[in-house]
């Protein structure tokens, strides 16, 4: 945040001031009392387990004021702000700071591939204009105006993420972030344990178009079957992109291989279709639709749609990091998964072209998916058994259905379970052979993360 004082941070929230100096200024937040500098607010947060506010005295060791939901007094020379939620207060001057920048933002959500997609979206526009984008996975109700501290005058576009755990979320962060383009990926089953069935989900993602301006664009995936449905259906403008023919913005001739992918663009401009041809540094079908609205969000801000191509054929991003090791081939997708995320990384592996040995997909348990986890589970083993997987190595109770499901489909595919993680690290550094691929996939508190760590340090 730039020349915001406290004085403003009392205005913006609707808090009191107990003590210190208004015309302070503060730069950022803090919600570590860890951290911090003399020119950031500390935010005590109310956890589950802990509650914050008992580290005040601590944090004004480091950071120069702080929040506060249960004081009503305090003295120092250091600015005590009272508020009535100190989560609240800190999305509040998020939105106060995001209002006085005059910058367009375009905001994605969806079930998978959030994060690919803003980064397509950034790469794209920052062949052209100074972009700002999310930092990490800051999507949250706490996340996102931590990153909206972040942005400055300098800054030209901003590509944010948003993401939800429940019912009403995205309403309040799109508010908060008012974007002028709204972005759909698609409609999984990530949080279906939360919000009963893929309708209710879809209707909660959708939600983002309630904080665009009447002149806004709508961005949404043309092939996924809960939001083609939307054609017509909305006051904004509306763009779909995908391999369906109805799209204004699709692919064809759709080639994956060599570390890239490869796909015709076609789009409209003054009322005639044009084409050329696209190559993305990363592999995937999944990531061309990423790719489509990347290059349509370009289109529409008048940007040059080639030179925003270009860009794209050095892409790899956060996801999917592929390391060519001395021990095999690895690919890194660890950070979560769900039925889509996780067929998809098995495809990326299956379309690997040149594999002189296996192509082996460790896996582990896909959390959150309600009560229908073990069909998800089994589904995913059922998909993998026809593709060129030649073994699946998993962990976890829920991942015994990806080997029925593997198992019941398929007489080739070399199945195998441990029951810890050590366990299947254990095998993988015994078993795993130069020319091999392997595939590491499932969901952040499965931790497979830490077995790809044992490999790469080895190097």
């Amino acid at each position: 945040m730039e020349n915001i004082t406290v004085k403003e941070i009392v205005e913006a929230t609707g808090g009191i001031l107990l003590c210190g100096d208004d015309t302070k200024v503060i730069r950022s937040f803090s919600i570590d009392s860890r951290q911090g500098d003399e020119d950031s607010i500390f935010v005590p947060i109310i956890g589950e387990n802990v509650d914050a506010h008992k580290f005040i005295d601590s944090a004004l060791k480091i950071n120069g004021a702080t929040f506060t939901s249960e004081h009503d007094s305090a003295v120092g020379a250091k600015p005590w702000i009272k508020v009535d939620d100190t989560v609240e207060a800190m999305q509040k001057l998020g939105t106060y700071y995001r209002n006085r920048m005059n910058l367009p933002v375009v905001a994605v959500t969806g079930s998978v591939g959030k994060t690919t997609t803003r980064e397509m979206i950034g790469t794209a526009l920052a062949s052209q204009k100074r972009v700002f984008q999310t930092i990490g996975n800051q999507n949250s109700q706490i996340g996102v105006p931590l990153t909206l501290s972040r942005m400055t005058p300098e800054d030209e576009v901003a590509v944010l993420e948003i993401g939800m755990s429940e019912r009403g979320q995205i309403e309040k962060l799109t508010k908060m972030i008012r974007p002028n383009i709204a972005v759909v990926t698609m409609i999984g089953v990530s949080h279906i344990a939360q919000l009963k069935t893929r309708e209710n989900i879809c209707l909660e993602k959708m939600d983002i178009v309630k904080g665009l301006p009447e002149d806004g664009l709508v961005f949404l995936n043309g092939d996924d079957a809960f939001l083609a449905p939307y054609r017509g259906k909305l006051s904004h403008k509306t763009f779909f992109y995908g391999m369906d023919r109805n799209c204004d913005y699709r692919a064809e001739n759709v080639e994956v291989g060599g570390g890239q992918t490869r796909f015709v663009f076609f789009y409209k401009e003054g009322g005639e279709e044009k084409h050329f041809p696209v190559i993305l540094g990363t592999m995937g079908v999944h990531n061309v639709r990423n790719a489509l609205v990347a290059l349509g969000v370009s289109h529409q801000m008048g940007l040059n749609v080639k030179e925003a191509a270009k860009a794209l054929e050095t892409f790899h991003g956060q996801r999917q990091q592929m390391h060519r090791l001395k021990s095999c081939t690895l690919i890194d997708d660890t950070y979560n998964a769900s039925p889509d995320s996780m067929k998809a990384s098995v495809n990326v592996l299956s379309s690997m072209e040149g594999v002189k040995g296996r192509r082996i997909a460790a896996l582990a348990d896909m959390l959150e998916l309600g009560e229908q986890e073990k069909e998800y589970h089994y589904e995913v083993g059922a998909y993998i058994a026809r593709t060129k997987v030649d073994e699946v190595a998993v962990y976890g109770e829920l991942s015994k259905e990806i080997i029925r499901g593997v198992t019941e489909n398929s007489d080739s595919i070399v199945t195998k379970y441990f029951s810890t993680r050590e366990e299947l690290a254990s095998y993988l550094h015994r078993e795993i052979r130069p020319e091999d691929v392997l595939l590491l996939k499932g969901s952040n508190g499965m931790k497979l993360k830490e077995i790809v760590d044992t490999f790469t340090k080895e190097e």
